[in-house]
């Protein structure tokens, strides 16, 4: 029998909720395949999600977005659809609550494009895929993270460079975090990514400005600053 929406996992419980965290993962550029519980990127994003609701001691909750399907499928853009769907599922649930989109690869041009979306506050991008003409106009008013291992073979991070720095002459606040010699699975020093990851969402959901420097122990070994 075939799904006919995506999964939406919300854990762990959270009494007093402030922010609400989503998790994207990433994906294909096309396919039409089912993504399944076991699904690689999908688990991938697991450690994410620990780390934020840890550091949002109760206050946040962190929901992950399993897709219908693996690609993002040319003009289809297969997952923006179900980061829409899941956040109005959010705001029916929590009201509205601030959020922020977490996405990896696919799922970082998931986040960037699902922005508009009236509950995004901020948006994470992990080693996010990033063509030349995706377009920047629905993160006014949103902050902006990306971190991206400048050994990435999968997506560019030259491109999110020049994407940040476009943000940012357009009055986009953005923090580009360039990881040297890093790949695009995350693994080396994989601690870091999710300490990045975890602490700008507090910040955004919690209070502070989130275009501030982050910790020297979460960007140790980083260039890290906003883009410009």
């Amino acid at each position: 029998m075939a799904v006919s929406e995506p999964h939406l996992r919300i854990d762990p419980p959270v009494a007093s909720p402030r922010g609400i965290a989503l998790i994207l993962h990433g994906g294909q550029e096309r396919s039409h395949r089912p993504v399944r519980p076991w699904n690689v990127a999908a688990l991938r994003m697991v450690p994410f999600a620990r780390r934020i609701a840890k550091v949002g001691d109760g206050q946040i909750v962190v929901a992950r977005l399993r897709y219908l399907v693996r690609g993002w499928n040319g003009p289809a853009r297969s997952p923006v659809a179900d980061a829409h769907w899941a956040l109005d599922r959010l705001r029916d649930l929590f009201g509205d609550l601030p959020v922020t989109l977490v996405g990896h690869s696919m799922g970082g041009r998931t986040a960037i494009y699902a922005a508009g979306h009236p509950s995004v506050r901020s948006v994470v991008g992990l080693a996010p895929w990033i063509e030349s003409g995706d377009p920047f106009e629905q993160l006014h008013g949103r902050d902006v993270l990306f971190v991206h291992g400048t050994a990435d073979r999968m997506t560019s991070h030259r491109a999110t460079a020049s994407f940040a720095d476009r943000l940012t002459r357009h009055g986009v606040p953005v923090t580009l975090v360039q990881r040297p010699g890093e790949h695009h699975a995350m693994l080396r020093n994989a601690d870091v990514w999710h300490d990045l990851a975890a602490a700008f969402t507090r910040r955004s959901l919690l209070g502070g400005p989130s275009s501030a420097p982050l910790d020297d122990s979460a960007t140790e070994g980083s260039t890290e600053g906003a883009a410009s």
